[in-house]
């Protein structure tokens, strides 16, 4: 139970018309029943106190209840009847009696058309207040008449009308507060915007639903929270998976929500962010069609992109996280205190993409840990950023474990060259886009995108980890292969889901295997060509928007559609090693730690071998010398040299692969 504020009328107010309404109830009911004849006079005193609340100034909360769901006085009189019962167990004993049915210790509308003025038909319809909003249940057994039915109050309009105003325990299962943890300075200035925007268009008497739109659902829930908090209503979350899909379920919820909204200043928060394609044959989207299509009330969407075929007018109004200025500035004042210098704040904006409320709990969360291990203010909280944007994307991808460096990678200069401009624009992005003004001339192309080609074993890999080691982020491997559904939409949803957990912006993401997509340009021959191509436009336009470091690797770059290619930042080539590459792999294959008997690196030059398939080598050799209990030597190396051939196919010559130990001198 979810207690808000009081009903309406004060204590007093609310226990003086219930008293005169229960003694009502039974002296009507005694009357009726023609025993204790001075009830008369009791009833006109009772029935004069019951008049007297109704024009005192203050109501209780029974006669408002008549007032917003439109009672009649018939059916309020009923109403009162069945709260009588709750609240009087001598009334119980009087039902049974007028009825002359020990059996029938409760109201029916049979009994309150015997016992009040003016007695009504038609409060029995249940399009009438009494049955249409549920403030009374019928139990009806079998054929038994309507009229003979036993009559109760829904206790959620007992308790109502006794003065306690909650939520109906019947919807809190599904409902939970929409309380994010703001402060009133915390909210930036483009999203105080937003909480403007929507204020003007409910001002206007339109639409009552709203459509926050973007891909930051936390700052849509405080726009949401600070609209609904200035129309001094409250607001509840509601997923749109727990919406009830079945007809008659979700007719029971748009009830009782419709109900809530007449008692308590409600309003709605749905979070229908998988809705975004709003396809009207999904269970979910039609539930929502349905229930926004009688529901009325104050109600938010909160969805990617607008939803269309909706049946009832909605605003849209755009809701993105901070712009990069506010973040900054936000993190200033928040980690100021801990030392953090406003360059270490642009390095920090300019890198992560999070909330204000976030920043603010991160540079918390960090303060008291720099100061107690002394690590640099900017160290410890960027440590801190990558360890909050981790956990989504820990779901959706395979995070590696980047430890290799500039000194590890043998490219050409001119690649090596291309890396370390890949670096440098990921570093400084911010500078240029927004403080330099490239972000007001640019509305595509603000991401940093790379396509890394060569054959397998070149380096692609090792070169992805070298650039998110060098930019001390978490690289994730995609593999476009398993990304890539045969139906229809699928992988469009999960690029989608992808790119929306990346854009905190603590990876770099490392999308191999990116032919199984990237394929030239199929010709349209169906609908499936049709929406594979859809598909490889949506992947390029999200590249291109992401505010990281995106890379796609690939083993033929003559699939690749030029289109595609010119709309990529960078285009890396991975050449297969020549002999002079080959000689430098060689040198720094085996770790310092690994006991050596000296190579012969001219020999192992001529084995014509990729980078990787080099360090297949190497470990192998280490473990026949580790499993012989001797030094890596010249023979355990072409002994694994040999094997490797063999596994790739090779062609394998034995004369290549024999060693015999120089002669050595005798002194």
């Amino acid at each position: 139970m979810i207690e808000t504020n009081g009903a309406p009328g004060s204590e007093q107010a609310n226990e003086d018309y219930l008293s005169a309404a229960v003694a009502c109830a039974r002296l009507r009911l005694a009357r009726l029943i023609g025993d204790d004849p001075p009830a008369d006079a009791e009833l006109d005193r009772a029935e004069s106190a019951l008049a007297a609340a109704e024009t005192s100034d203050a109501r209780p909360a029974m006669l408002v209840l008549r007032d917003r769901f439109g009672l009649t006085r018939f059916e309020h009189d009923v109403l009162l009847l069945c709260v009588a019962l709750e609240l009087d167990t001598r009334v119980a004993a009087l039902c049974a009696r007028a009825q002359d049915d020990p059996g029938r210790p409760y109201p029916t509308f049979a009994l309150a058309m015997a016992l009040f003025e003016d007695p009504a038909w038609e409060a029995l319809s249940p399009e009438r207040p009494l049955r249409y909003w549920r403030m009374i249940e019928i139990h009806q057994p079998g054929s038994h008449p309507l009229t003979a039915c036993a009559l109760r109050a829904d206790e959620r309009i007992v308790h109502y009308v006794k003065g306690l105003n909650y939520l109906d325990d019947r919807l809190t299962p599904l409902l939970v507060p929409l309380d994010p943890p703001v402060s009133a300075g915390d909210l930036p200035r483009s999203q105080r915007a937003a909480v403007e925007a929507a204020l003007a268009e409910l001002t206007l008497e339109g639409p009552t639903v709203i459509q926050l739109v973007g891909p930051d659902s936390f700052g849509k829930q405080i726009v949401a929270a600070r609209v609904a908090a200035a129309l001094n209503a409250e607001p509840y979350r509601l997923p749109l998976e727990l919406l009830p899909a079945q007809t008659g379920e979700l007719e029971n919820f748009e009830r009782l929500w419709q109900r809530e909204g007449r008692l308590l200043p409600v309003a709605l928060y749905v979070d229908a962010g998988d809705a975004e394609r709003g396809n009207p044959a999904d269970a979910h989207f039609a539930a929502l069609n349905r229930f926004l299509e009688r529901a009325g009330g104050l109600v938010f969407l909160d969805t990617r992109e607008p939803l269309p075929e909706l049946r009832r007018p909605a605003s849209v109004v755009d809701v993105a996280k901070p712009t990069t200025a506010e973040q900054r500035d936000a993190w200033f004042d928040a980690a100021r205190p801990g030392g953090v210098s406003r360059h270490a704040a642009a390095t920090l904006a300019a890198q992560f993409d999070l909330s204000a409320a976030t920043i603010h709990r991160l540079a918390r969360r960090a303060a008291p840990n720099a100061t107690a291990n002394g690590e640099p203010p900017l160290e410890r909280l960027w440590d801190a950023c990558l360890a909050a944007t981790r956990p989504r994307m820990d779901l959706l991808a395979e995070r590696i474990d980047a430890r290799a460096t500039w000194d590890d990678l043998v490219l050409p200069a001119a690649e090596l060259q291309l890396l370390r401009q890949i670096a440098g624009q990921v570093r400084h992005r911010a500078q240029v886009y927004d403080d330099w003004g490239f972000r007001r001339r640019m509305n595509r192309g603000l991401g940093i995108t790379a396509l890394f080609a060569g054959d397998s074993g070149t380096g692609k890999t090792m070169a992805a980890e070298v650039l998110a080691n060098e930019l001390r982020l978490n690289l994730y491997r995609i593999d476009l292969s398993a990304v890539v559904s045969k139906y229809i939409g699928e992988t469009e949803k999960n690029l989608r889901r992808l790119f929306d957990a990346a854009e905190d912006g603590g990876a770099v993401l490392f999308f191999d295997e990116a032919d199984a997509l990237f394929g030239k340009r199929s010709e349209v021959k169906d609908s499936h060509d049709r929406y594979a191509n859809i598909e490889v436009n949506y992947l390029l336009q999200r590249m291109e928007a992401y505010r990281g470091l995106a890379v796609l690797a690939t083993n033929m770059k003559s699939a690749l559609d030029g289109a595609f290619l010119r709309r990529l930042r960078f285009v890396v080539d991975f050449p297969f090693p020549g002999p002079a590459e080959r000689r430098a792999i060689w040198q720094r294959v085996f770790p310092g730690g690994v006991p050596t008997a000296g190579f012969d690196f001219d020999r192992l030059t001529r084995l014509n071998l990729s980078g990787g398939n080099i360090h297949n080598v190497a470990l192998s050799a280490a473990f026949i010398a580790a499993q012989q209990g001797s030094l890596a030597s010249m023979a355990t190396v072409l002994a694994a040299a040999r094997e490797e051939f063999r596994k790739l196919g090779l062609p394998v010559a034995e004369a290549d692969f024999r060693w015999v130990e120089p002669a050595r001198g005798v002194a």
